[in-house]
């Protein structure tokens, strides 16, 4: 059924892997399409409880968007591929069924936040969570910037976002980004375990609950149009061409301020 997606429904429960292990599962825009398809059954399906959001392989969640999609992109470009997933995103945010976001290896850039959109987290111990885009001369563009800052605080979202360094598993779940960090072996069994007792209780307290939980939040609609409007102004720069053009040429990018000084 879908190209870029493995699904399977089991017990009430709707396992969504992103399958392109050769890619590191990067999210090219053929995976939010059929995110957004997927995200139709699972509002429509009746027999769909609950949702596990996880990645193929064992080395990577989602490593991050596909980098090989932004060259060359305009202010106006880089502006609506941001707008497709902070919509997509703010669809499995706002889902009326609980997602569970389990977290095997890399989750960066993009992966990183499709994690966060999730109603919580669990990952496996050797899991890595970052957001790196500051390395191509970019910033988060899919709700990056508000997400991180609600889930772990001001101070620790912007020493990530600026510097573009990883955490490991044990630090994400001291910042408050997990629920749970468990072996790689069952990470799967520790998500069904918890969604399990969720699936037993009523469907509209379920709904509702969410949707009270994401009103506390009160997320602005002019923090996600800022970041869209900054990850766009940021292809328009020689900064973010050359980091671009570095990451494809495995390469460290050499930016102004260094040719600068």
């Amino acid at each position: 059924m879908y190209n870029t997606l493995l699904t399977e429904l089991t017990d009430g429960i709707l396992v969504v892997t992103i399958n392109r292990p050769d890619k590191l599962n990067a999210l090219n825009k053929e995976v939010f399409v059929e995110l957004n398809l997927v995200l139709d059954e699972i509002v429509n399906n009746s027999a769909i409880q609950s949702v596990i959001i996880t990645g193929s392989g064992t080395k990577a969640f989602v490593a991050g968007a596909d980098i090989a999609e932004f060259v060359g992109l305009s202010t106006e470009e880089g502006i609506a591929i941001a707008q497709f997933g902070q919509d997509t995103f703010l669809r499995i945010e706002n889902a009326p069924k609980p997602i569970i976001a389990c977290v095997n290896g890399f989750a960066l850039g993009g992966g990183c936040e499709l994690a966060m959109s999730c109603h919580f987290r669990i990952a496996s111990a050797d899991a890595k969570f970052g957001q790196p885009e500051i390395n191509l001369g970019l910033i988060p563009g899919y709700g990056g910037t508000q997400r991180l800052t609600q889930l772990i605080g001001k101070g620790r979202a912007l020493e990530l976002i600026l510097t573009g360094n990883m955490i490991d598993a044990a630090t994400a779940l001291q910042y408050g980004l997990l629920n749970y960090v468990v072996s790689s072996d069952s990470l799967l069994d520790k998500a069904k375990e918890v969604l399990k007792i969720i699936n037993t209780k009523s469907s509209l307290a379920v709904k509702e609950a969410i949707h009270a939980v994401n009103a506390s939040l009160d997320y602005s609609k002019d923090g996600f149009e800022a970041e869209r409007n900054s990850f766009g102004k940021c292809f328009s720069t020689d900064d973010s061409k050359e980091g671009i053009r570095a990451f494809l040429e495995k390469r460290k990018p050499v930016f102004n301020r260094q040719k600068e000084s």
